[in-house]
């Protein structure tokens, strides 16, 4: 097996790289380092650079390195700017999955992970968010990923070609610190960028309908969410004719306030205290994967716990912030 990874010199997708290197698979990233970088890509693993919507380069790429199945990671995955711009959001994840698709389907491509997101859910009213929870998603973010759900499954069953879409929830965390998240979008860099400062980290609403009255997410660790990615892989190859929706979380609820403590814990700033700030919209109380379905089919769980994922973000963080 080959494996091309679009998307691959990003902070997921490099992950899922190493993983699959790691576990003796052949690789070859495509990535247009928009937000990617070359230096978190294996040595040995060959990088085409350019975009998914290159029909041209994906047929030269999957033909000249022999490819036999597709990780499909590369995606805007930014919420707010999707709100802002989604006709930029709908080319990229959509028209860009597309156009993947149309060249794996030429080129004979029997196995197919899709990369999607939690963010299929919206805002979902329920203890444990299980793959049959509705899908109302409310951003075009969001959206974009629901309807490349429904693209990859469609696809696959007239070409059959085997497939597996991936919802995970909230990542943190990383393999090696070269490897950690360089953007501040998600809670975790978000809190060590604001302690980092000498400012107090932001907890928006402590009136919700929960233990210590923050919001309660699923964490999971990057490492999880590769080793997830594989281990869809490596089942759509032995068993044809797959085709799977798949949530990556714990199946454990942290809530804000917890997780903020443990990074005060953790980079050695617990005399910073947190401040509260009024509701962002739109944020759920509860948001918590059910992860017994993966378990079922891909016997895999998550190897990680929140202090996991706290110290590896944080080692990540300092590589790339020393003067802290």
């Amino acid at each position: 097996m080959t494996w091309l990874v679009t998307g691959g010199a990003g902070y997921i997708g490099s992950h899922v790289v190493k993983a699959l290197a790691d576990g003796g698979e052949s690789v070859v990233v495509l990535d247009d380092l928009s937000t990617g970088s070359e230096a978190r890509i294996p040595s040995g693993v060959p990088l085409e650079r350019g975009s998914v919507l290159d029909r041209a380069l994906l047929d030269d790429v999957l033909n000249k390195h022999r490819v036999t199945g597709v990780v499909h990671i590369a995606a805007k995955k930014q919420v707010g700017e999707s709100v802002e711009q989604p006709l930029f959001y709908y080319r990229e994840n959509v028209v860009g999955l597309q156009t993947v698709l149309e060249a794996s389907a030429a080129a004979g491509i029997k196995h197919f992970v899709f990369s999607s997101s939690a963010a299929v859910y919206g805002m979902p009213d329920v203890d444990l968010v299980t793959e049959d929870t509705p899908c109302l998603p409310m951003s075009p973010y969001g959206e974009t990923k629901l309807a490349g759900e429904w693209m990859v499954q469609a696809v696959g069953r007239a070409h059959g070609m085997a497939t597996a879409c991936m919802r995970y929830f909230n990542v943190a965390g990383a393999a090696t610190p070269e490897l950690g998240d360089p953007g501040a979008f998600n809670l975790v860099p978000m809190v060590f960028e604001r302690i980092d400062a000498g400012e107090s980290p932001l907890i928006f609403g402590d009136d919700y309908p929960t233990p210590d009255g923050t919001c309660v997410r699923d964490y999971i660790h990057v490492v999880d969410i590769a080793s997830a990615h594989v281990a869809a892989a490596r089942k759509l190859v032995a068993a044809p004719g797959t085709h799977l929706v798949l949530n990556i979380g714990k199946g454990e609820g942290v809530s804000v306030a917890e997780m903020i403590d443990v990074i005060r814990e953790v980079s050695g700033h617990g005399d910073i205290k947190a401040e509260v700030a009024p509701r962002r919209p739109g944020d759920p109380a509860r948001v918590v994967a059910a992860a017994d379905r993966i378990r079922a089919e891909l016997g895999w769980e998550a190897g990680h716990d929140v202090r996991d994922m706290v110290e590896s973000a944080w080692a990540g963080w300092r590589h790339r912030h020393p003067q802290g």
